[in-house]
């Protein structure tokens, strides 16, 4: 599917529509995808913005002060608000809950509050991490049960909205990778960078997911936006892979030997925070609901190595 197809077929036209994180990896790819036919509003942490649109305006903001978090969207009145802000680090959730509490789950609180004080739909970004990864494939129906504390402080903001009064959808995806300016490194990112330095690698082959380009989840979550749903949907790469195995795709993909990727046990890493052993999705909801395929392992790779070529082109070979 081209890009003028998705705009065609999956973009609102003409919303008011907030995004927290806009300068995070999916921010970007959904201010990239809405802006042309909507009007953005965006909130992060920088003092600034690098982000340019006809309709678009920037505001310097913590989401985890709630007064003023409330205040800007009675100022701004969106109409949808996409919240992909979080605290994502699973082992350091671990090490600081408290901070994790503030940004998953007491700032969806008062992004409540606001939307509620404005008729807003409001879309929360959560993740496979709710599951146990003990009986996959996952549906948007089954039992949650998570292991570590960001699975906690993920499924408790999606109760609190299924507890609200207002309109709502929660987009759990996983795995997440892509190419944006000024992001923070994702696991294709890693596993390229430490290739190209010669190195050789150890990665787990006993957790298994659907590694997700970013750009497919914000098609999703602006074709959810278009249609007007609520409730919940799992938007995710459509290959359940094992991280070994993705490892080894991203060396293939980018002319590298995938024997330096040794296959290791997660046990061997003791990681601080519980993992789910596998957390695949059932798609059958996106797919009847929305319309929507999202891209296999190969085919997003090849996305974000087209993409990451041309960021190095703008950047003058200093992208990531």
């Amino acid at each position: 599917m081209t890009a003028e197809d998705v705009l065609q077929e999956f973009v609102p036209y003409s919303e008011r529509i907030l995004i927290t994180g806009c300068h995070g990896l999916l921010g970007q790819k959904l201010f990239t995808l809405l802006s042309p036919t909507n009007t953005i509003i965006g909130l992060d942490m920088q003092p600034g913005t690098h982000l340019s649109g006809r309709d678009y305006s920037y505001h310097t903001l913590d989401i985890t002060r709630g007064p003023d978090l409330i205040d800007a969207i009675v100022e701004l009145r969106p109409r949808y608000i996409i919240n992909t802000a979080a605290m994502t680090g699973v082992d350091h959730c671990e090490d600081e809950k408290e901070a994790c509490w503030r940004v998953n789950v007491l700032a969806v609180e008062s992004l409540i509050k606001g939307a509620r004080k404005v008729g807003a739909h409001l879309v929360q970004v959560s993740s496979d991490y709710v599951f146990n990864g003990k009986q996959p494939p996952y549906c948007e129906t089954d039992r949650t049960d998570p292991l570590g504390y960001y699975g906690k402080s993920k499924l408790a903001s999606e109760n609190v909205l299924r507890g609200s009064d207002i309109s709502f959808t929660i987009a759990r995806t996983q795995v997440l990778f892509g190419v944006a300016p000024k992001t923070r490194p994702n696991f294709v990112d890693f596993i390229r960078l430490k290739l190209e330095e010669g190195l050789e690698l150890s990665i787990v082959d006993d957790q298994l997911g659907n590694p997700t380009l970013a750009d497919d989840l914000a098609t999703g979550i602006a074709r959810i936006i278009q249609l007007r749903n609520t409730g919940i949907y799992h938007i995710s790469g459509s290959e359940s892979i094992s991280r070994y195995e993705f490892a080894c795709k991203i060396a293939a993909a980018f002319g590298e030997d995938p024997s330096r990727i040794k296959p290791i046990k997660t046990a061997q890493l003791k990681q601080k925070a519980p993992r789910p052993e596998n957390s695949t999705f059932c798609l059958d909801k996106i797919n009847r609901e929305l319309k929507f395929r999202p891209r296999s392992t190969i085919e997003a790779l090849m996305v974000y190595k087209e993409q990451l070529h041309e960021l190095q082109i703008t950047t003058g070979g200093n992208a990531k």
